[in-house]
């Protein structure tokens, strides 16, 4: 269907804790390069129509202040919104799923004319993170999550070449090929978790919780 083996190394992925407003805070960040502009790029990831085709359907009012809803999963409100002038665009969201809340921050920055640098901070109060879900899955749990969806955003945009729709990749994502991304994309986020100061051989156990989560397997020993 699609060969997404360049997408693992397009992507980068980093983490760290911080105090935000006093509290210890985990900060993923997942950014990528695209051949588009970026007003290319806010549209496609501030307007509805253009949403659904790479992520999931969204209804709502997405203006600054308003509420969104992802069908199927988070919903929240719109923060801060500043669309593209000088070369840079911003938006804020709440993200609430499940009975928690976090936060996510979409950062676009003018490469060239042609080409746009996507980052995504997704934000966590540690004492708000479910006991016992850090230390069984570490970042992979959110990050994952956020790669597929980085996926989806590259085909819309052309970093990558063929097309699935949403819900094509659902089924992708447990193909073969899809676990293999999964495995590899999965062991990623456990480097980036040793780079902000975790032990090796626990980020590696966190990394296949992640893997068996999203594939409903375990990984071969």
């Amino acid at each position: 269907m699609v060969d997404v083996t360049p997408q693992i190394d397009a992507v980068t992925r980093s983490l760290r804790t911080e105090e935000v407003d006093g509290a210890p805070t985990r900060i993923q960040t997942i950014g990528q390069e695209y051949p588009a502009g970026i007003d290319d790029v806010w549209e496609a990831t501030t307007t509805a129509e253009r949403i659904a085709r790479w992520f999931l359907p969204v209804s709502g009012d997405l203006r600054l202040g308003g509420r969104y809803q992802l069908t199927g999963n988070a919903g929240g409100e719109v923060l801060s919104c500043t669309p593209p002038a000088d070369g840079s665009a911003e938006y804020r969201v709440t993200w609430e799923f499940g009975g928690g809340v976090t936060w996510v921050t979409v950062r676009l920055t003018a490469v060239t004319e042609d080409s746009t640098r996507f980052e995504l901070e997704h934000s966590a109060l540690v004492a708000d993170v479910p006991a016992g879900m850090w230390e069984t899955f570490g970042p992979g749990a959110t990050g994952v999550g956020w790669d597929q969806a980085l996926v989806g955003l590259a085909l819309n945009l052309g970093g990558l070449d063929g097309a699935i729709s949403p819900k094509e990749g659902e089924a992708w994502a447990l193909s073969d090929d899809g676990k293999a991304f999964t495995r590899a994309v999965a062991d990623r986020w456990a480097a980036a978790h040793v780079a902000a100061g975790a032990d090796r051989e626990q980020a590696a156990r966190n990394a296949d919780a992640t893997y068996g989560f999203y594939t409903g397997q375990a990984p071969e020993a």
